[in-house]
Parts: structure tokens; sequence; C-alpha cells
């Protein structure tokens, strides 16, 4: 063999090699960057005002509380907590071995700032102001909170908050309006170095004063798509190293083109957020018990969920909750069953008395539902009003965008409408969805359509619970109510499948943010 002949090879060796390690730092070659492919794009460089920036800082500014693999929230920051008899004194014991990315230490006098900001500077928490009395510090480490009254829900609703290092946000007087694309200083095992939204990317570097045992990996990149299928196929080229939505799947049509491919494993967890109907309860007929128990049986659930979601889950049942949920009851299954739907509705007084094919209301007037959704759901509207028109229900389709939809959902100007549950917004508020329907409530995702004083009444017991048996009955209580009112239904449960390549092992996922969390980037790590 001549000498030009071995230089080739011992070049495309060296470059085929290369590609293999892709996930190696261009600029510091033999450093692993693991890259993680999302379709959550963030658009503003602000910690608090976009919520993908915030969850992905989630690394760089970890939160007070964390939910582990089996759903229970346990001390992330916090090494542990306790809480008073009368559930109104709250004692979070602080982590003593974290420092912030610039080395300065990090304190519980960062926590009792964080909680006391938010309180006063952030919409969102607005909570807050109902909820504590004051905040405190003591000389073990800890921080008290003193509560105007009992809260169950304390723990959980600190698992969503960054912690911010009080030297730097005790400056910024307006957080809403603060972006910051260069390092975020944080304390976790890595940081925020840069964000560059022009090229769809965030650096996170380690953390060079983290004292905790250190991570496997040296770097990770996310990199953001604003089309699933460029992010499909860089998964496929190997441009990035796995996926991640939060509360979201990969996309299901996607999954065999990489199962074919053979690089890949999926991390997969039954969903804790889901795909339901929701019902404008302050209109005729959706405020009818009978119009509702008729509607459930229109729709076919397992069709439903084999075209959308490619059959990845399960028909739902009545009390509307996953068995992923912590107090999970067995209530009856939703069934689709045509001819039951025309005969309760028969019997209740909505016929067709003109011959059109359509039933008319109970004053005899002809009912045409809106049905309001955008167009991530237009699969499944365009089922369903085929379904309805099945049972001589006739609708029409009002299709529109996030900022319209947030806008006539509050206004109350639909019939119906296809929206979904996240895993954070089942557990929000009282707990098992009930959020979504309290009226009480505010949010961009919630419909709060129900006052009435049974469920009110059981979401105010869950709030000032202070055992476990408690909170067991109190959520058989809201699993009950659903399955017998009906104030929405579930349309499917699924499952959440997160694509990596085999490249890297070490993966773990929890209900709340799925891959998203420390344990996951601590262990992670190229496969030997």
């Amino acid at each position: 063999m001549n000498s030009n002949l071995r230089l080739w090879i011992s070049l495309l060796i060296l470059l085929s090699t290369s590609l293999a390690l892709g996930a190696e730092s261009a600029d510091n070659p033999g450093e692993v960057v693991l890259k993680i492919g999302t379709p959550n794009v963030v658009k503003s460089a602000n910690l608090l005002g976009d919520s993908s920036f915030g969850v992905f800082a989630h690394l760089s500014n970890p939160t007070l509380m964390k939910m582990d693999a089996s759903g229970r929230v346990v001390g992330q920051v916090a090494d542990r907590y306790e809480v008073s008899d009368d559930g109104k004194t709250w004692t979070f014991h602080i982590r003593n071995n974290l420092t912030w990315s610039d080395g300065k230490k990090f304190t519980p006098e960062d926590v009792k700032f964080t909680i006391d900001y938010l309180k006063e500077k952030y919409p969102q928490s607005g909570w807050m102001k109902e909820v504590i009395e004051e905040s405190s510090l003591t000389d073990d480490n800890s921080v008290v909170l003193k509560l105007k009254k009992p809260y169950s829900r304390l723990n959980l609703e600190f698992t969503t908050y960054n912690i911010l290092p009080k030297h730097i946000w005790e400056k910024i007087e307006k957080p809403m309006e603060y972006t910051n694309e260069r390092e975020v200083v944080g304390f976790g095992p890595f940081y925020i170095a840069r964000t560059d939204l022009a090229a769809g990317t965030i650096y996170f570097k380690k953390n060079p004063h983290w004292m905790g045992i250190q991570p496997r990996i040296d770097g990770i990149e996310i990199h953001m798509y604003s089309n699933m299928d460029v992010l499909s196929l860089a998964l496929q080229k190997g441009d990035v190293d796995a996926y991640y939505k939060y509360a979201g799947t990969y996309p299901y049509a996607n999954v065999k083109s990489l199962e074919d491919a053979g690089k890949f494993d999926f991390e997969e967890k039954q969903n804790i957020g889901l795909m339901f109907l929701g019902l404008n309860l302050n209109k005729e007929p959706m405020s009818d018990l009978k119009f509702r128990d008729a509607l459930s049986y229109a729709i076919n659930y397992s069709e439903i969920l084999n075209l959308d979601a490619l059959g990845y889950g399960e028909v739902p049942n009545r009390g509307f909750v996953p068995p992923s949920m912590a107090n999970f009851k067995e209530t009856d299954e939703l069934s689709y069953n045509v001819s039951r739907a025309k005969e309760i509705l028969a019997s209740t007084g909505y016929r067709d008395s003109d011959g059109s094919g359509f039933i008319e209301g109970l004053d005899g007037k002809d009912i045409k539902l809106v049905i309001l959704t955008r167009s991530d759901y237009q699969r499944i509207t365009e089922l369903l009003k085929e379904y309805l028109g099945a049972a001589g229900i006739d609708t029409e389709t009002e299709m529109v965008d996030s900022s319209t939809w947030i806008k006539l959902k509050d206004e109350y100007g639909y019939d119906l409408t296809v929206t979904r549950t996240t895993p954070w917004g089942m557990m929000m508020h009282a707990n098992w969805g009930t959020g979504y329907f309290d009226s009480r409530r505010t949010g961009e995702g919630v419909l709060h359509v129900l006052d009435d004083p049974e469920f009110l009444k059981i979401c105010d017991g869950i709030l000032s619970a202070t055992s476990d048996g408690e909170m067991r009955d109190y959520a058989y209580q809201v699993q009950d109510y659903y399955a017998k009112n009906l104030p929405g239904i579930a349309l499917y449960w699924n499952q959440v499948l997160t694509p990596y390549n085999k490249d890297f092992t070490g993966w773990s996922s929890d209900p709340l943010y799925g891959i998203y969390n420390l344990e996951s980037f601590m262990n992670v790590k190229r496969a030997a």
C-alpha cells in the first residue's frame, strides 16, 4: 500500500471517528457536551416572563422542592421540610453546600428573598399574597413560612420556582421586562453560560463551584426547533442526542423512523396530562347533566386513541384523573354507544322533530354547538364533529390561534372546546385537575366553569387537609364527582415517549418535568 493511500485511509478513519463523537465540544476537544433538541422555543431570555426559559433554567437555578420518579414531592434545595400540626407553619431546612457560579455562597437568605420577591413582583405568584403571612430565617439554616391559612399544596408549588441570587436580583425592579442572554448566575451542577436566541441555542457549562458529586458530562446545549420535521431529522442525523418537550411526547407518527434507525431508545411514562373535551357549563344545553351524559356516549374513544395517539395510551374513565396520579380511583370507563346517546337525548326532550337529522333544544329551537379549537387539535375536532353529528348533535368549528382561544375561553364565547392538561396543570390548585374547572381560578389554560358548592367544598377541603388520609379521601371524592357530573370529558390517556441516542445512558424521568431534571443530568453519560 503506497503512502498516499495510507494517508487518505487515516484521514477517513479520523473523520468518521470525529463524526461518531459529535457530542464532543468543538471548542474543547475531549469534553462531552450533551445536545438536547426541543420544540419548546424560547422567545425571550426572561427568567420569569418566558415559561420555556424558566423550565430550562431549573438546571441552573434549581427549585426548592422536586418531584421524584414515583411522583412524591421531596426536598431539592431544601434538604428536608416540616409542617406544623395545624398546617400553617412550614420549615424548610436548606442545604449548606451550595455556591453560586460567580463564587458567592448560597444561603437561606437567597430562598427567603426569592419567595418575598416573587410574592411582590411576579404576577403569577399572586397566590402567595393570599397564603403566606410572613417569611423568616432561623439560626439552623432554615426558612420558615407562616401561612394565613393551611395550604397543603405549598410543597408542590415550590417545585416550579427557580431560586434567584439575591445579590443580583435585588437590583432588578421590573423582572417581567428584564432579559439576559449572557451568563445566568446559578448554583446547580450546571449554569447557563449564554443564550443565543438568533441561533436558537442555550449553552450550559459546569458550575466551577459545585461541591456535590460531579456530573458525567461536561456541558449541555439546548437546541430549539420551530419545525418538528427538522427536529426529527436532526435526531436521525445525530445533530442532537435526545429530545425533550415540556409536558409533551415525541410525535407518535415519527417514532417508527427512529426505531428503524436502530440508534435510539425511548424513555416511556404514562402521562399525567391528558386530552379532553371542555364544556361551557354556563350555557345550555351543556349545563344539563343528562345532555353531558349523552355527549359522553357519542364519542368513539378507541378510534380517537388509535388515530391521534396511534394507540399509545388507553381509553379513559369517567373520573377524568389518569392512573399515573397519586390516589387514583377506578371509576367506570367511558364507552362509545351512539344508540345509548340518542336514547338519553330523546328521553330528556332533545328530539329531531322536523326531520333535519339534528336535535332541537328543550325550547324547540335548533341546536348548533360551536367547537372552539386550535390547529394542533384539528384532527380530534374533525372526529368529534363527525361523532356528534351521528348522534344528532349539529356543530360548527371555530379554529383560532392560542391568544384568541384564551380570549374567547375567558369570555365563555364557545360551547365546546378541545384542549389538554399538563402534568403541572393536573396538580395545581387542589390537585387532580381541579384547577381547570374551579370558577375561582384564572390562567391561560383553565376553563373556570364550575361553581357548584359541592365541588368548591371538596377543593377547599383538599387545600386545608393536614394528613395523607384526608388527601386520599378527598381525591376519591373529586374523582367520584367527575364521574357523576362530567364537567369535562377525557378523550384519552396517553404515554409520553422521549427518544434518546443509545450513545448516552443513565436517564431518569419524573412525572412533572420528564427527563429534564437534575438526576438525569447528573447521571447521564456516554455509553461504554
